[in-house]
């Protein structure tokens, strides 16, 4: 973990800044992946859409969110040096940490929350966590999300699917449909996914001790592990693209377009 030279990081997470409720509003910004679906030699993080790197959109939407108090970036060895220059250069003045990432994306969302309990986070704080690569996040879900919080514990952004969804199971070397559920439950998850920092530590407590413990998501570790608490929906969006593979690219600089000329 490394603080930035910023003067606010001297006061703590949540020293500075209007409080939201009385309590910090943290985003932790994963942007630690190694990318393999995409280019081994260029990390997506870094990839310019619309003349900025995907990492900086990321910050830059909760940076300029009033609602927001502070910021850590989760990041790997190999981008660190390149996103803390961004993020120096840029003049982002809620970025309080970087911090180093872990191996699969739990180990990082792991490392930010024993970053943010070294901190003295109180556990009533609202915690937002956002993939990096998914950088044109709408300020409406941010707020959606922190409202939300007001009445939840846990919260995530999410989309119908217009798609309808199949469960499989297998039959031999083929997949075949176990079930159809109804399309009007099926939602597709998103980023930003929000919790009251007290809940998203005993979650990822009790999963520490399950040793097939392998979410894709942090609401997949509040679902599992504290079955009692529920989960809210607030709304998503389709221009909140996550950026998997290079094929991505061109839908991002399309949206980026878009939102240049909107903002």
């Amino acid at each position: 973990m490394s603080e930035l030279n910023n003067p606010a990081s001297v006061a703590g997470i949540g020293g500075c800044g209007d409080r939201e409720d009385g309590v910090p509003v943290v985003a932790v910004i994963l942007a630690a992946g190694l990318g393999v679906r995409f280019d081994v030699d260029n990390p997506k993080q870094l990839v310019a859409v619309g003349g900025r790197p995907i990492v900086a959109w990321s910050i830059e939407a909760f940076e300029s969110n009033p609602r927001v108090t502070d910021i850590v970036v989760v990041v790997n060895p190999r981008v660190r040096r390149t996103v803390e220059k961004i993020i120096m250069g840029s003049g982002y003045s809620k970025v309080r940490m970087t911090i180093q990432g872990g191996v699969e994306r739990v180990d990082s969302t792991g490392a930010a929350l024993q970053a943010l309990s070294d901190s003295g986070l109180p556990s009533d704080a609202k915690v937002l966590i956002h993939d990096a690569v998914r950088p044109f996040v709408a300020q409406s879900s941010i707020d959606g999300c922190i409202d939300a919080l007001g009445q939840f514990n846990a919260v995530t952004v999410a989309v119908p699917s217009t798609d309808t969804i199949l469960f499989a199971r297998d039959l031999g070397d083929r997949k075949v449909v176990r079930d159809v559920p109804d399309r009007a439950n099926m939602f597709r998850a998103q980023t930003p996914q929000a919790f009251r920092f007290g809940t998203i530590r005993r979650a990822y407590a009790k999963a520490a001790t399950d040793p097939g413990f392998h979410p894709t998501d942090d609401t997949r570790v509040v679902v599992d592990y504290l079955p009692e608490e529920p989960v809210a929906i607030v709304a998503g969006s389709e221009t909140n693209l996550k950026i998997t593979t290079t094929s991505d690219i061109p839908m991002a600089e399309w949206i980026a377009r878009y939102e240049e000329a909107a903002g």
